[in-house]
């Protein structure tokens, strides 16, 4: 994919729901896991049709009582929708769920593919051609947020995508976040994803070694996490995770599975660009290790418990 810069900023605030003098659209869902469940959930509350899928069927069943109907394959959800949704793992996972039975993927022309999960440059790139071939409309739309903001629907859309179709999924991105980021061609959310991931990170990694560091000179990590919170050095994000981590709670917000995928994609990109993120590579392996100790589906928190 060749490199561009992000174009201007445009922020769009929420205004969710369809428009009272269009009819909603039908909107097939696939990956209504921890993210994706909660986002299918406010589609339907908010008045669109939406037919969801997962490969763990009680999950899309759980959706029932939001107002969403379940499918028993992507195919069958994908039909009949105008706007198809994926919120899976990875860009393996999104591939196969639209493989069909003679491994061709089940997307008609005229369709609008929403991709809304962060699944790396390549794979983005891949989707992009992939909708071309295939006559489809494709918005790179990955979000910013954990699970509480995508229950309460306050979640950043990091939108790129044809400009001249914008106002189709702009009741789709309202009803999901509090607001609307549009950054460009298809393509510029995934690398946005990246960097805002990348810097996720790099704060849980120095959160961590911080309150050891305390520990370790004898001094109080409570007491650090107090004076940091007391001056602009403490961001929100890092005090609460060191909170977290003092705490022992690693209950999911992001799961450290999914941050160790998000943060090794973007020391892939990193290198395909002839940059280097160097914190970002010495904290992989760590990272590695604490989810092979047991910790991959706790909250990023637990590489605290990690030496």
């Amino acid at each position: 994919m060749t490199t561009t810069q992000l174009a201007a900023q445009q922020i769009t605030p929420a205004q969710p729901g369809p428009s009272p003098q269009t009819a909603a659209p039908v909107i097939a869902f696939l990956g209504t896991g921890r993210m994706g469940g909660p986002m299918a959930a406010n589609l339907a509350r908010a008045g669109f049709r939406v037919q969801a899928w997962d490969r763990t069927a009680s999950q899309a069943a759980a959706l029932i009582k939001d107002g969403a109907t379940t499918a028993a394959s992507p195919a069958e959800a994908i039909k009949g929708a105008q706007i198809l949704i994926t919120m899976l793992a990875d860009g393996p996972a999104t591939e196969q769920a639209l493989r069909g039975p003679d491994g061709e993927l089940d997307i008609d022309p005229g369709l609008i593919w929403v991709q809304m999960a962060t699944v790396g440059m390549e794979w983005t790139e891949r989707f992009v051609n992939t909708a071309t071939r295939y006559q489809v409309s494709f918005f790179d739309a990955p979000v910013s947020g954990s699970q509480g903001p995508a229950q309460a629907g306050e979640l950043t859309i990091l939108a790129s995508g044809p400009s001249w179709m914008r106002a189709a999924v702009a009741p789709v991105f309202a009803a999901l976040g509090r607001a609307t980021t549009w950054l460009g061609p298809a393509g510029s959310g995934t690398r946005a994803k990246l960097v805002l991931n990348n810097w996720l990170a790099d704060l849980a990694e120095t959160t961590a070694e911080t309150l050891s560091f305390a520990r370790q000179l004898d001094l109080d990590p409570a007491q650090i996490v107090d004076l940091l919170e007391s001056t602009p050095l403490g961001s929100p994000y890092a005090t609460q995770k060191a909170r977290a981590m003092l705490a022992g709670d690693y209950t999911p917000a992001f799961a450290l599975k999914h941050a160790l995928k998000d943060a090794d994609l973007a020391a892939q990109a990193a290198q395909a660009s002839g940059t280097e993120l160097t914190l970002t590579s010495a904290l992989l392996p760590r990272w590695r290790r604490a989810a092979a100790a047991g910790h991959a589906d706790d909250d990023v928190a637990a590489i605290y418990a990690t030496p």
